[in-house]
């Protein structure tokens, strides 16, 4: 990225973009460095993206796609592309497919969800459509029943399955219990989602002749992130140069981490979405630098903006904006989210720290049923067997984890152990 590019994004931005302009108030005009910016306050960025006389816009709403992103029912969010930021989008993204080993003539079935104003069905067949090899795409979607959509693979001849884990290991555990071989399937393109090793099992029974590789790493919000790195961890990917920037930040200082092996939240700068801005935004994830490559970074997991439960993503403020609904006496101190996986399945904890004493179960009910209100996917999926039933566990809050060098309450803890 040059400095002309980045002195013309922000200068574009804050003459623009009413949210932008006030972000950058008190910096001088003429900024060369990334560093030299603010990190964008999700909260702050939400609160003025709306989709009606929105703040961080810089135009008006006349041409372009909106698609729904992370929010609650009450509040929902949603990240704008004109067609050509779509075109450049789509056609980075689908540049990256041939790292995953995507060939010529592959028959890719796309088992991502469509409808709702979500993207990610549309995303990757327009990904695979603008990808540099020649590709038949089976826009089968991941609304399917597993027991329309085994047959329609078999005998479609499908080569490469793209959707969530979730989707694909529900696919896998319905052709392992009904004995039905996919010979043919040679390669799943995993997104959307972390995927662990009681999953892999599962895929490689039903799919013993497919490589399991990440489809890349992108958001709807964010933008593009990294693509595959051929050959490496599924987890390790590489920046979409030139179109974003991505930076991996210090927890406590919100410095740059340069050396390998080093955690830090991702933040992500979009160098061609100009009608909604991305610069130096939250992503959600945690990562470190490889040292393997130019740019080929490790994604460790979500960072705690926002944790993404099997099929199901929430925000530290739906379970901030459910305890306050609850709690009215004002028992509960403080509150953490925790993530863990047993029996093959993700489930959510609610650790919230009251004195002791105060904990009790009316209160615990309550607060899963607002949470479960805002977020309606999480009762659904538990449901359909995706996840572990949300719980509350009780604690003190000098049992809360920390940020051991600042002394900041951590806000989500993801204890499951990755692949």
């Amino acid at each position: 990225m040059s400095a002309q590019q980045l002195s013309d994004l922000i200068r574009f931005a804050r003459h623009n973009s009413p949210f932008y302009q006030g972000l950058y108030a008190s910096l001088p005009q003429h900024i060369d460095h990334l560093t030299d910016l603010p990190v964008v306050d999700q909260q702050a960025f939400w609160a003025a993206n709306t989709l009606h006389d929105s703040r961080v816009l810089t135009g008006p709403l006349s041409e372009a796609t909106v698609y729904k992103t992370g929010g609650t029912t009450g509040s929902p969010k949603f990240s704008v592309y004109t067609r050509d930021e779509w075109r450049t989008f789509v056609t980075a993204f689908g540049q990256g497919l041939v790292d995953t080993g995507l060939r010529p003539g592959h028959r890719v079935a796309d088992l991502f969800y469509a409808g709702e104003l979500y993207a990610s069905f549309l995303f990757v067949l327009d990904s695979l459509t603008h990808a540099p090899v020649d590709n038949v795409r089976l826009p089968i979607g991941g609304g399917a029943p597993p027991e329309s959509t085994i047959p329609a693979l078999r005998d479609l001849g499908a080569q490469v399955l793209a959707g969530t884990p979730t989707t694909l290991c529900r696919l896998a555990e319905q052709a392992v219990s009904s004995g039905v071989r996919l010979d043919s399937v040679e390669l799943l393109l995993f997104g959307g989602e972390a995927l662990f090793d009681d999953q892999r099992r599962l895929l490689a029974a039903a799919f013993p002749g497919a490589e399991v590789r990440s489809v890349g790493y992108a958001s709807v919000d964010a933008g593009l992130l990294g693509r595959p790195v051929a050959g490496s961890d599924a987890r390790v990917h590489r920046a979409f140069t030139p179109y974003s920037v991505v930076e991996i930040l210090d927890d406590s200082t919100d410095q740059p981490i340069t050396e390998p092996g080093r955690s830090g939240r991702v933040v992500v700068t979009s160098l061609f979405r100009r009608l909604m801005p991305i610069i130096r935004y939250p992503a959600g994830d945690r990562a470190e630098w490889t040292g393997s490559g130019p740019g080929h970074f490790r994604i460790l997991g979500r960072a705690e903006e926002g944790v993404r439960v099997g099929p199901v993503s929430l925000y530290t403020q739906d379970a901030q904006d459910a305890v306050a609904a609850a709690d009215t006496a004002g028992h509960v101190v403080g509150t953490q989210l925790v993530v863990r996986r047993w029996d093959g399945r993700d489930g959510l904890v609610l650790r919230l720290a009251t004195a002791p004493g105060q904990g009790r179960k009316e209160l615990a009910d309550a607060v899963v049923a607002e949470l479960e209100n805002v977020r309606p996917l999480y009762p659904d999926s538990v449901r359909a067997g995706f996840v572990h039933p949300l719980s509350v566990e009780w604690v003190r809050h000098r049992d809360l984890a920390v940020n051991p060098r600042s002394g900041k309450l951590v806000r989500v803890l993801d204890e499951r152990p990755t692949a």
